[in-house]
């Protein structure tokens, strides 16, 4: 007597979907949890060793001239602050020479109009590095305000010397609408990808807006010259290519973070997320892998809960493991939100979870056929 198995299609789409959940909560339990248990390092209560911190500023005016003073004004004892005015044209290079009449820590970079240079940021950076009279460099953008006068204790070089790279968190500046709560959201499950990430000995990416290196460790690599062809990558693809689980390590204090400007208008965002999905094709191959599958998980996770909600006999269980993965992230990622600065937005995690999927689905197929961009 032959005996014959036999699935439906449902009990199948049900079994995948159930396979979903088991990856979805891989990352959360064994990856981001560890950022949410992590302890949190106290400021140093004095500066060891100088530092140079490295803004880079293409019009910003404005920006400079509320938030320089705060950079300019650190609790740290020895450092430089070298601001790199590239090819501006709306009074920075005025204000940056008020500003050096004032300070005498800080130094001007100019980059000139001219065909005999790269432009773009990279450039703007290179400079900047090469000005700098420092070993150790933090970097933020014009745009961007250290939380207190101690970010630059706590943004020092480590106590280990192996230690070249310091990965610190940069949140957005809250606003009123949905698209500064999106934009914040997003923001925060980068940080929490790749804060978790680097404490599993898997550091893959970095915010340029807050995080430090060793000068050495730039140049003993030829700085950006493996992809200077493309406008970004500046930080991401730079700790991408040179960062490992001995010489890595994080900063997730309030007063290490440093506070930005968000976009206000949805094409400025697309616009900047396009820059960074062109960054991340050049990826070592397995954090592609890593960061593709959990877009796909995700993705094949929604579509699978709504899909299995047409079928009587998988709307029950399909609805049990929906509300499992529900329940089991809101036990993690509020906390995590609260720790990350962004606690007002703990409520709207599983509305804010959904249109996060739908805009980096919408942004990644929008990528694949707007290829032009560019810094400033």
């Amino acid at each position: 007597m032959e005996l014959t198995l036999s699935m439906s299609p449902e009990t199948c789409l049900l079994g995948i979907l159930f396979f979903c959940l088991l990856i979805q909560l891989y990352f959360s339990l064994f990856v981001h949890l560890k950022l949410g248990l992590a302890k949190v390092d106290e400021i140093p209560d004095k500066a060891v060793k100088p530092l140079s911190v490295v803004i880079c500023a293409r019009n910003e005016v404005e920006n400079l001239k509320q938030y320089l003073p705060v950079v300019l004004n650190q609790n740290f004892t020895d450092y430089e602050v070298v601001v790199v005015n590239d090819r501006s044209w709306d009074g920075t290079k005025e204000l940056l020479e008020e500003f050096a009449k004032q300070y005498n820590h800080l130094k001007i970079v100019t980059v000139n109009e001219g065909s005999k240079f790269i432009a773009g940021k990279k450039f703007a950076v290179t400079m900047g590095i090469k000005a700098a009279s420092n070993e150790w460099l933090v970097f933020t953008d014009a745009d961007c305000v250290p939380a207190s006068s101690n970010w630059l204790l706590g943004m020092q070089q480590p106590d280990k010397d192996q230690t070249e790279i310091l990965l610190g968190f940069s949140p957005y500046l809250k606003k009123k609408g949905l698209l500064n709560a999106l934009i914040r959201f997003e923001t925060f499950f980068t940080a929490v990808n790749y804060l978790s990430f680097a404490l599993k000995g898997m550091p893959y990416m970095g915010v340029g807006r807050n995080m430090a290196y060793k000068k050495s460790l730039f140049f003993n690599n030829k700085g950006f010259a493996a992809h200077m062809h493309i406008p970004s990558g500046d930080d991401d693809l730079f700790v991408n290519a040179h960062a490992n689980h001995k010489n890595t390590a994080i900063r997730i204090n309030k007063d290490t973070q440093v506070w930005s400007e968000p976009n206000t208008s949805f094409s400025a965002y697309l616009r900047q997320k396009k820059r960074h999905f062109g960054a991340g094709k050049l990826y070592k191959s397995r954090h592609k892998f890593i960061l593709s599958a959990q877009i796909v998980i995700q993705f094949l996770f929604y579509v699978l809960f709504a899909v299995l909600l047409c079928f009587k006999a998988t709307l029950c269980p399909a609805m049990i493991l929906f509300v499992l993965s529900i329940l089991i992230r809101c036990f993690i990622y509020p906390k995590l939100l609260k720790r990350l600065s962004y606690g007002d937005l703990s409520w709207w995690f599983p509305i804010l979870d959904i249109l996060l999927f739908i805009f980096l689905v919408f942004n990644g197929i929008l990528s694949i056929f707007v290829k032009k961009v560019q810094w400033k």
